[in-house]
């Protein structure tokens, strides 16, 4: 998986094109001052080039972030797809040090924030991209099948895009900073992702009473005409679903 940050070694020998050193640059400079914070000035500066060539490549600094996004959602995109094709044997600590993402969560954490027709659309690929790779997880049976696959994308991402946003808030109640490239080396990560994963894996409501929730819910999008599967009567023992619309 490609990196926005490269090390001392790699920086002597950086074969990286100017797009790429200041796209790489702006990323890191939307990371650690905001959007308001980054300047064409500021993100040359951090690439080694002018700030003519900045608006050369990109156009604006609006044609720069849309850059940052598209990069930002490839690089989730392809760590996530590499985690699910190894199936459930997948050594999950190694996954995350070899993902080498840079600050691409201190960027999104940055750039949520901002309620503006760019982070919308950046939003929306993240989810619909959510949506594929957990499909592909059911594939390789480390996902369970939904019947609505979308709207279980689009929550589970929301959670987790809603953490980033409340990074400081997570660092200071449970230890542990998000944003943090080397999170894979931070002992305090099994803080956040032990609960994470007894949640997604274990459930948190008894098994009937969630079904009951799901029931009620349903049947209020019925009424309120919105497309749903119809309800149905869960019981313990049911087996789940491995038909195609619950897929």
């Amino acid at each position: 998986m490609s990196s926005v940050s490269a090390s001392s070694e790699d920086a002597v020998a950086d074969d990286r094109t100017a797009r790429a050193r200041i796209r790489d640059a702006a990323i890191t400079c939307f990371a650690e001052n905001g959007i308001d914070g980054t300047t064409a000035r500021k993100v040359a500066a951090s690439a080694g080039v002018s700030p003519g060539l900045v608006i050369h490549h990109f156009g604006s600094m609006d044609g720069l972030r849309a850059e940052c996004d598209r990069y930002v959602a490839a690089t989730i995109r392809e760590y996530k797809r590499e985690a699910i094709s190894a199936g459930p044997t997948i050594d999950v600590l190694a996954a995350l040090r070899g993902a080498n993402a840079g600050p691409v969560m201190a960027y999104l954490a940055a750039v949520l924030v901002d309620d503006s027709p760019t982070v919308a659309r950046l939003v929306d690929e993240l989810v619909a991209d959510a949506e594929g790779y957990l499909e592909y997880g059911v594939e390789t049976g480390m996902v369970k099948p939904s019947a609505d696959p979308r709207g279980r994308a689009a929550v589970l991402f929301l959670w987790s895009l809603g953490a980033l946003v409340l990074h400081r808030h997570v660092r200071r109640i449970l230890g542990v900073d998000l944003t943090n490239p080397d999170i894979a080396g931070d002992p305090a990560i099994a803080a956040y992702a032990g609960p994470a994963y007894e949640i997604m894996g274990g459930g948190v409501l008894d098994e009937a009473f969630a079904a009951q929730l799901q029931d009620v819910f349903a049947e209020l999008a019925t009424k309120e005409g919105q497309p749903t599967n119809p309800p149905t009567q869960h019981t313990r023992d049911d087996p789940p679903s491995t038909s195609k619309e619950d897929a």
